[in-house]
This record gives C-alpha cells, structure tokens and sequence, in this order.
C-alpha cells in the first residue's frame, strides 16, 4: 500500500524538497496551503500536478481536522511556521499562533482523526539560544534567545507531551542552519548570494526587498548585520532526507541534523563574493537596523546520533552550497 504524507508549509523551502523526495519514494504527497488571493507555488511548479493542494490554515483547528479527516495520511510533516527569528520580535504574537499554537492544534487534530499517523516535527538550534555548551546535541539544555526559538520550544515540549502521554509517533528533528537556492530572502544566505549576484551583474538597486522594505542592494551597498555571528550551514535538499529517516523508525525520537561545522557572516560574504572575483569589503556594510537585539550561539550542532541510528551525514559542504546559490542567484537575476 502506498503512503501518504501530509505536508504543512509544502511551498516553502523545505516542504518543497520533501515533496520532490516522497514523490520519487512512491508517496501520495498531499499538501497544506493557506487561502491566499496569491498563493506563492514557485518551488512546486514543476511537481505541481503530482502533489495534491488542500485549502487549510494551521490558525484554524476546524480546518486541521477537515484535511485530516479527507486525506487520512499516514505521514504528517509540520513544516510550517513563522519562519524568521528576527521577524519574530516585530510579530511576536503572529509568530506564537503559528509556530507554537499552531503545531499543538495540528497535534491535537492528530490525536482525534489519525492517532497512528507518524507525525515529524520541525524543532529548531535557534531553540539553544544563549548556548550552555559547545557543540550542542540531544541532551544539551534549550536556552532561547528569540520569541521565534521560544515559540518553538513550546511546540518541541508539547511533541514530546503527545508522544508520552498518548503514545503517538511525534519524531522532532532540532535541524540547524539549512540552506538553498530556495530560501526566503530574509535569511543571510540569500542576502548575500543575491547581492553578490547584483554587483556582479552591476545592479546598484537590488529588484528585491530586505526587511526593512528598501532595495536589497542600495546604491551598490549591501547593508548586513552582526558579520562575526557564526552558523552552522548545511543543504536544505540533505536535511529533508534526515526528516524521512526519522519517520521510518519503530519508535519516535529526537535528533540534531548539523554539519558540525561553522562559518561566520563574514566567511560568507568572502566566499559568495570571492567565487565571482569580487572584493566583498567594497559592497558590504554594516547597518545597525540588521542587529539582532541579542546574538545567539556559537550555534553547531553534533550529529553523531542521527550518523549511528539513521545513518545519516550531510553531503554538502559549506562552499559547495554557497557556490550553488550563488548561481541560482545570478541566474534570476539575468
């Protein structure tokens, strides 16, 4: 019999990788959108017709249990949230609906429509925070730093309260930095990729927008934040495979996906810029409007756990990947 994977945040970066690798394991692949007058299908334009779109909103429990009662999956990935840590301090309310609030109704949902669903929740290294120990793994204490990372702790602890006293299969993968050509533009990878990409094609104001509503790339500058803060950066496409892996297990567990490597902002600036001959100290400055109110890490995960049990490593280095969206970015910007 096959399978079928509900996926929440199928559009996004991750949900979209997911969706491609089910698909060629077999899945029935169902999909969660929220009823927008523009929907954003970019990354699944291309598996479009092989994935089944369903209308539902993770702000609505009534909505939950119409998807789950129609598609009865027997796999649930919770991919979607209010995504960006420093977007959480503008929208720290919106942020815990979805992201905290929003997982507890999907679980809940669960629990009355499909209590044997495997169900893969997406924790986060931004649950760390302040970090009490470096590298960080399974059993280091969760000390957030960002309205985001304690909305996502409150969704990783009720996991574990569903798992425990319902016994359901709740697997939660703390996945550190992961990145790709399909990122949200808000994140420092693409930041960089893309304005990279617009002073080499001579761009002196970027088509996009950052944060703060103005061109990416002003006046050929790239204005960027804190560029000592370290990452710890893998491959969106190799993470996914990481979230599949947990969900096969008899017994649902947690797991940190990382590279066990990091890189500072400024690593990335002179890797993106260098690849394309560029000098980044003549495009890059910092603003102070990009600083975060308080820093977390150095954020670096172990993995030694998901290499024994789930026989899982990244594939990616730091500078392939950096390469790879640096392509991507200068190809969309042509």
């Amino acid at each position: 019999m096959n399978k079928t994977a509900l996926i929440t945040g199928i559009t996004g970066q991750d949900g979209s990788y997911l969706a491609e690798l089910l698909l060629e394991k077999g899945y029935r692949v169902l999909g969660l959108i929220r009823k927008t007058s523009n929907p954003e299908l970019k990354y699944i334009k291309h598996i479009q017709n092989q994935v089944e779109l369903t209308y539902g909103d993770l702000l609505d429990s009534v909505s939950l249990v119409n998807v789950l009662g129609r598609g009865c999956p027997t796999e649930i990935y919770n991919l979607a949230s209010q995504s960006y840590p420093g977007e959480s301090w503008r929208i720290p309310i919106q942020t815990a609906e979805i992201t905290a609030l929003g997982a507890h109704r999907l679980f809940e949902a669960a629990r009355q429509l499909c209590p044997s669903a495997k169900i893969y929740q997406a924790s986060s290294s931004e649950m760390f925070g302040h970090v009490r120990e470096i590298p960080q793994n399974e059993m280091t204490p969760f000390n957030p730093a960002n309205p985001y990372a304690a909305c996502k702790l409150y969704a990783h602890n009720m996991a574990h309260i569903y798992r425990e006293s319902y016994k359901m299969f709740i697997a939660c993968g703390i996945l550190f930095n992961h990145e790709s050509p399909r990122r949200g533009i808000n994140f420092i990878t693409r930041k960089v990729t893309i304005g990279a990409a617009c002073v080499k094609l001579g761009i002196k104001n970027a088509p996009v927008l950052n944060e703060e509503g103005e061109p990416l790339v002003k006046d050929g500058k790239l204005r960027l934040g804190n560029l000592n803060a370290k990452r710890d950066w893998g491959f969106a496409g190799d993470y996914v495979e990481a979230m599949w892996k947990m969900m096969q297990l008899k017994k649902a567990d947690d797991f940190v996906i990382a590279t066990g490597k990091t890189h500072t902002i400024q690593e990335l600036c002179e890797e993106a810029f260098g690849y394309l001959k560029l000098d980044w100290k003549k495009s890059v400055v910092v603003d102070p409007r990009f600083v975060r109110p308080t820093e977390t890490g150095p954020l670096v995960g172990t993995a030694g756990k998901a290499k024994k049990i789930l026989k899982w490593e990244p594939k990616t280095d730091f500078k392939q990947l950096v390469r790879t969206m640096t392509d991507a970015a200068l190809a969309e910007l042509k």
